[in-house]
Formats: structure tokens, C-alpha cells, sequence
């Protein structure tokens, strides 16, 4: 098994060096007979891996930049990269945000908009081992 660090790196050259532009413009027709230019909609995509201690998940966000999760699950850190391809002078990788998650990890809910909360399903299986 490749060392943490090994794999990661792996990882994150593969997400910069995967860089593609973020739009093409195509020709669309109108009702009048001409042309207007459109951005091409890229499709969605995500992929993702793990080594035991670190996943790695990267996508595309709706501005067409691609985006790099990684989760420490040793130190239940969560950081997020954008990166932005192009001309040379629009390349970059930025720092989204980062944070510890540990304790986002213990909460019941928050902003659950499911149909049961955590503590009604808690009730009714509570009731359900009481023999109800």
C-alpha cells in the first residue's frame, strides 16, 4: 500500500494536471435565421478515491471550475480547492475553505428538511425494542 502522502499527491497532480478550459462556445440558430453564440454546458462528473486515511472527491462546480475535496479521516479535517484552467494567466488552484468536522460529525441534524427528525426515529425504534 502506497504511503498517505504518496497517494494524496497522486491525487491532487491528477485533479490540477486533469485541467480542462472551462467553456466552449458553439453556434446556436434563432428564430430570425442567424446564429448566437452559447457557452457549452460540460457534463457533470465526479470521482473520487481513498487510501484509508484521506478521501479525495473532485467535480465541477456550476462556474465550470473544477473543485477538490479532501477529507483527513484520521484528524476529521475537511478541506475544499478550486481550480480554475485556461489561459495562463486565469490558471490557479485556491483554497475554498477548510475546517475541522469532528464535531460536525456528532450533531442529531441541522438544516434536516427530512421527514423525520433524528429524535422522532429514535422514539419510535426505542418503542420497538420495549416490545410496543
Amino acid at each position: 500500500m502506497m504511503p498517505k502522502a504518496t497517494t494524496v499527491s497522486l491525487l491532487v497532480a491528477g485533479f490540477v494536471g486533469g485541467l480542462c478550459a472551462n467553456s466552449i462556445v458553439g453556434a446556436a440558430p434563432t428564430q430570425g435565421g442567424g446564429t448566437v453564440s452559447v457557452p457549452y454546458q460540460m457534463p457533470a462528473y465526479a470521482t473520487g478515491d481513498s487510501n484509508g486515511a484521506m478521501i479525495a472527491v473532485t467535480g465541477v462546480d456550476l462556474t465550470g471550475s473544477s473543485v477538490l475535496y479532501l477529507v483527513d479521516t484520521e484528524s476529521k479535517q475537511l478541506a475544499c480547492y478550486q481550480a480554475t484552467g485556461g489561459s495562463s494567466s486565469t490558471q490557479g488552484l485556491k483554497l475554498i475553505g477548510a475546517r475541522r468536522i469532528d464535531l460536525d460529525l456528532q450533531l442529531h441534524g441541522f438544516r434536516d428538511k427530512s421527514e423525520y427528525s433524528y429524535r422522532d426515529l429514535e422514539k419510535q425504534f426505542a418503542g420497538l425494542e420495549e416490545g410496543e
